[in-house]
């Protein structure tokens, strides 16, 4: 089963990392990134822009566009992970180890339902 594991931390306090202290950073979580590649467990991951380039769509019919991002909290959404493990424990040691390097993050971990046109959802 995929699950997504969504990384959150108070945005500041990443911008407010040295270069060198944020390449630190990116590294240790490379390092979990090549692990879980080479076990064949990592999907797509991704680092997020910065909260205040984001907009939302809401609203009735076409919608509105309105700047930042969809809830106000402490911290914003700043990257995500998609692994495919064969349990939820599984998942929540992967979230563990990023835990582990980054341990001022919240991380959110969601099992993912994967649709495709004219296919039941599976795990559902």
């Amino acid at each position: 089963m995929f699950y997504a594991i969504l990384a959150y931390h108070v945005e500041d306090a990443i911008k407010a990392l040295t270069p060198q202290e944020d390449a630190a950073l990116m590294a240790d979580l490379l390092k979990i990134n090549t692990r879980l590649h080479e076990e064949g467990t990592l999907g797509p991951s991704a680092r997020l822009g910065a909260t205040q380039d984001a907009i939302t769509l809401r609203g009735p019919g076409d919608g509105v566009i309105i700047d930042g991002p969809f809830a106000e909290t402490k911290e914003q959404l700043l990257g995500l992970y998609v692994v495919d493990c064969a349990t939820r424990d599984e998942a929540i040691a992967i979230a563990r180890d990023l835990r582990r390097v980054n341990p001022t993050a919240v991380h959110e971990i969601r099992p993912i339902l994967l649709f495709k046109p004219g296919v039941p959802l599976a795990g559902k």
